[in-house]
């Protein structure tokens, strides 16, 4: 699919290869004269960090992924030091939350050792602030410092790694600054917690209230996964049939609580509303999470006549066959949360959400068992993270069928008979089935979903008649349709992709009028042009549409026409 001409936002997970040009240097136990010149050396600054040099475990701090613990060797003081291990698509996130002044200056410091180690401090109700170093072989300081808003009275700062890196270090971590009001003392752990109605994608829970608690934090399998006000919430993007732990803890501006005692919940199986069920007839189109000139939306703004949302897409990370997933600012949510009650409201309303792998720019590999495990892991991760129902193959420069194979297996045995896998090849990746990505679908062919092949972008090409047909014309749909239809797809595997507007393809765009000619000619054997296969196939999938934001553009006029010629199918 084509990405936007535009340079993306540049996050900071591909900033590997810059240079740091220098950290500032702070004495953890610095001196002053007296102010009117006396000579008397003031005390040291008190820190606010608790617990900062990890003689006490982890207390007072929160590791994601249960990816922390202490160690006696190396550290920079003290007896103890925390090391934090990255793994899949975990960062090794290790936290605490302290009380500030509002309108006051800190400064942030710790000690670290390791590869692309990272410090910094979020909510401080004007810029948070971050510094990292790319290798430090020995103990290194990183500093950083930060005034805090008006109305802030608490921050939270945090060391981690980067994902498919060893382990890091961290050790006397210190936060200097006027401390905040005493307050309520840091509230006690939540009781009674308990799990009510499940689906195949959500878990509801509720506990009861803490005294002296402004919020509450909910994690399932140890990571932390919300932010609350109330005593209640639904925990979204769970798979179907399966088990989740989950706590809850209680903060307020003085810190966060242990957690409360755990409890366990079992999602129910696929086909109650959000497990991704696709109708027999089906229309895929891609959003796009960049601005490429084409209107901007957000999901809820999809046209209601699409049944698969795949999101535009996710990327690359550092681990190879591992993916991860950033909104773009671009598209206008204001956090991500937002996205995450439009994927559900969609999936409520008989939608399936996908997460698309690749596209034009895509550089994901999966050559060997390794990446197929931790494409698997990730793209599951992500599942879990923001709800989606599956998983879309969008390779352009090629994949591996053997790996590829593996890597959708494995998934699915995670995600259970809910996952729903789409796949859009090129029109030269399904020409033979000796194609990998022909191979790779046929090799899945109980666990597929559909494939929308390409029919842009492309050229001529054979038919499965054996003669050459040219992009653009109902033949060219028709007789490279067959190929898959006979080449052992089934029919409700086999979807129709164009472009939805001229500007949404560099070739290929046909009116809405020869798609459904098209469908047509394949489902029941009318408005055929030159080729008419040798029989009919009643079952077709649909069609699908790159992208959902240019059909917008146009308004909606490829969804308009073709969405109900699709749904009225036989």
């Amino acid at each position: 699919m084509d990405r936007a001409p535009h340079p993306r936002p540049i996050r900071l997970r591909r900033r590997f290869a810059r240079l740091i040009s220098a950290f500032a240097t702070i004495a953890l136990g610095a001196t002053g004269l007296a102010a009117l010149g006396g000579g008397t050396a003031t005390a040291a600054a008190a820190n606010l960090a608790q617990n900062p040099g990890f003689e006490s475990g982890l207390s007072g701090w929160t590791c994601s992924a249960a990816s922390g613990t202490t160690v006696a060797s190396p550290v920079h003081g003290g007896s103890a030091a925390l090391k934090a291990t990255p793994a899949g698509s975990d960062n090794a996130r290790c936290a605490q939350t302290v009380a500030v002044k509002p309108n006051s200056s800190y400064t942030l410091s710790a000690w670290v050792q390791g590869s692309y180690v990272y410090l910094g401090a979020s909510g401080t109700g004007t810029t948070d602030v971050s510094t990292w170093t790319p290798s430090a072989t020995g103990w290194q300081q990183l500093s950083t410092s930060f005034t805090t808003g008006a109305g802030t009275t608490s921050v939270t700062v945090y060391t981690h790694g980067w994902y498919g890196q060893p382990a890091y270090y961290a050790d006397d971590i210190s936060l200097t600054g006027p401390g905040g009001d005493p307050g309520d003392p840091v509230p006690g752990a939540p009781s009674g917690l308990k799990a009510g109605a499940v689906t195949s994608s959500s878990v509801d829970l509720s506990w009861s209230p803490v005294t002296g608690a402004t919020g509450y934090n909910v994690y399932r399998d140890g990571s932390k996964v919300q932010s609350v006000g109330g005593t209640s919430t639904t925990v979204t993007g769970l798979a179907p049939s399966t088990s989740y732990q989950f706590q809850v803890t209680a903060t307020n501006a003085a810190g966060e609580s242990p957690r409360s005692a755990a409890v366990t919940a079992t999602t129910s199986a696929g086909g109650d509303g959000g497990g991704g069920t696709v109708p027999k007839h089906a229309v895929t189109g891609y959003w796009q999470n960049f601005n490429n000139g084409a209107a901007v939306q957000k999901l809820r703004d999809v046209q209601d006549q699409y049944d698969i949302i795949a999101v535009a897409f996710a990327d690359a990370t550092g681990t190879p066959g591992a993916v991860d997933f950033t909104l773009d600012p671009a598209v206008g949510y204001g956090s991500e949360q937002q996205f995450k009650d439009d994927i559900k409201a969609k999936q409520a309303a008989g939608k399936s959400v996908v997460i698309s792998i690749g596209g034009q720019n895509g550089t994901v590999s999966i050559n060997d068992s390794a990446s197929a495990n931790n494409f698997a892991n990730s793209v599951y991760a992500l599942m879990r993270e923001y709800g989606f129902n599956g998983v879309d193959i969008d390779l352009e420069n090629g994949l591996n069928a053997t790996y590829m194979t593996q890597a959708l297996r494995s998934l699915s045995a995670k995600a259970g008979s809910g996952l729903v896998i789409t796949m859009a090849p090129q029109t030269i990746d399904m020409q033979s089935t000796s194609n990998a990505y022909f191979q790779t679908a046929l090799n899945i062919k109980d666990i597929l979903t559909v494939v929308n092949m390409q029919y842009y972008n492309s050229g001529s090409m054979l038919g499965c008649d054996g003669k050459v047909y040219s992009q653009g014309s109902v033949d060219f749909l028709t007789a490279l349709a067959c190929i898959q239809l006979e080449g052992g797809l089934s029919p409700s595997q086999v979807g129709l992709g164009l472009p939805a507007s001229t500007r949404g393809a560099g070739s290929g765009y046909v009116s809405p009028t020869v798609v459904n000619n098209a469908l047509d000619c394949l489902a029941r054997g009318t408005n055929c042009g030159s080729f008419k296969p040798s029989r009919t196939y009643p079952g077709l999938r649909g069609a699908m549409t790159w992208s959902t934001n240019w059909d917008a553009t146009a308004g909606n006029a490829w969804s308009n026409a073709v969405g109900p010629k699709v749904h009225g199918l036989p």
